[in-house]
């Protein structure tokens, strides 16, 4: 049984996450504000100690995002596609997916939702990095993979339409 409990938890992670990587997380998100150093060293042995746990892109992703190193975040964006997509078992590429959206569900489980929401953070970098063709082109596919907008990506497409104003 997990020793942590919820009131703990500064960030609330998948359930099905080890104890060990939430423990990581968890003080690695403390400390974010105060010691961005190590709360990067703390999200980094989380990911390398259980590169199949998902949550660590998603962490590593925001901790570079909110400290505006848009390149480490793009390339743990990248990453957690690459490995959601793997676990999955569908095809990483997104222009390839958006192509064959009968053949794949992104919906079915948490992986694949997953990996609409990596997708949508990559759009987001891509926006932040003022790539905006490139951001365009990901939200298009976006549009097409996630027809219900359940990773949320209609909030990035109406920013990137104010964007092209």
């Amino acid at each position: 049984m997990n020793s942590m409990t919820l009131l703990d938890e500064r960030v609330m992670f998948s359930p099905q996450m080890p104890s060990a990587i939430n423990r990581l997380l968890q003080a690695a998100v403390a400390d974010t504000s105060s010691n961005p150093a190590q709360a990067e060293q703390l999200f980094l042995k989380a990911q390398t100690t259980d590169s199949h746990c998902l949550q660590t892109y998603f962490a590593l992703y925001k901790f570079y995002f909110f400290h505006k190193r848009l390149s480490d975040a793009e390339h743990f964006a990248l990453q957690g596609l690459e490995e959601s997509a793997r676990q999955g078992g569908f095809p990483s590429d997104y222009r390839r997916l958006a192509r064959e959206p009968e053949k794949w569900d992104l919906y079915a489980n948490e992986i694949g939702l997953f990996y609409l929401y990596c997708l949508k953070a990559l759009a987001f970098i891509k926006l932040r990095q003022e790539h905006l063709i490139e951001a365009e082109i990901i939200l298009r596919q976006l549009k097409e993979l996630d027809p219900r907008d359940l990773c949320g990506a209609s909030v990035i497409m109406d920013l990137s339409a104010s964007f092209n104003a």
